[in-house]
């Protein structure tokens, strides 16, 4: 799995820590590591870093002549991310706002944003900043979701769109972000090297639940008047019954700042 349909679950370390451990965000996780080509001797800035479960990983690809920079804006993400990091040599936690980093003009060889990008106030303007830090030739690897491709099977299906429309439109601030991640690349700049789709399927209602949050999100939808109480009330009881079926579309795209003219 990955993401979430909620911005408020990014201040919550157990909620990150248990996406992270499953099977989905492992694979993915994975994928982009495998993406950022990481070498000996790299500076690499993980923004978003959330409770730095992924610098560890990374620092022993660069080896002790790199360095690992997690950077947060959430002050308890970088508590626990430093903390988690404590007793790994060459990383460095930092608070920091993705549309201004805390990081020198061309200091970068890799930065990754993995589940970032979907809660940003300005997501041009972070692209933009994090081409600013890249060094030439650098990679770029940003991940999230699509949340308007999310669907739950139901025999309603119109409180089904309903609940998707809400989540896109509502609950996650930039929901439909994983299809603009290569344009947002190009438009800052940056040379895409690849898009890759991964799609997140769900077929435990509990598991759902827990990371979906699919009974809180209702509640909100009907509160702001996208699905009846009554429509809600049924829908959610069928999935209860089963079987659950609910899917969505992880994006990942590669992207290289251009090299210096020889």
């Amino acid at each position: 799995m990955s993401g979430q349909t909620e911005s408020v679950k990014r201040s919550d370390p157990d909620y990150l820590n248990q996406a992270a451990a499953t099977t989905a965000g492992r694979a993915y996780k994975r994928q982009m590591t495998e993406a950022m080509c990481l070498n000996a001797g790299h500076v690499v800035a993980d923004i978003g870093c959330g409770t730095g479960v992924d610098l560890a990983a990374m620092a022993s690809l660069v080896g002790s002549d790199g360095a690992v920079i997690g950077v947060d804006a959430d002050e308890i993400m970088v508590a626990e991310a430093q903390r988690r990091s404590m007793d790994v040599s060459g990383i460095s936690v930092r608070q920091g706002n993705a549309h201004a980093l805390p990081l020198d003009d061309s200091s970068i060889d890799r930065v990754r944003m993995e589940r970032v990008t979907q809660h940003l106030l300005d997501p041009p303007a972070a692209f933009a900043d994090v081409y600013r830090v890249m060094r030439p030739a650098g990679l770029f690897v940003v991940g999230d979701p699509d949340w308007d491709t999310l669907v739950i099977d139901d025999v309603d299906i119109a409180t089904s769109r309903a609940y998707t429309r809400f989540v896109t439109t509502q609950a996650v601030r930039n929901g439909p972000i994983g299809r603009q991640l290569a344009r947002l690349a190009t438009d800052s700049g940056f040379e895409v090297c690849s898009v890759t789709t991964i799609p997140i399927l769900f077929t435990d209602r509990d598991f759902g639940e827990k990371i979906l949050g699919i009974d809180r999100v209702t509640d909100r939808a009907v509160k702001a008047g996208f699905i009846t109480a009554e429509a809600a009330e049924s829908w959610l009881n069928r999935l209860t019954r089963g079987p659950f079926t609910a899917a969505f579309t992880f994006f990942m795209v590669v992207a290289r700042k251009p090299a210096l003219p020889s």
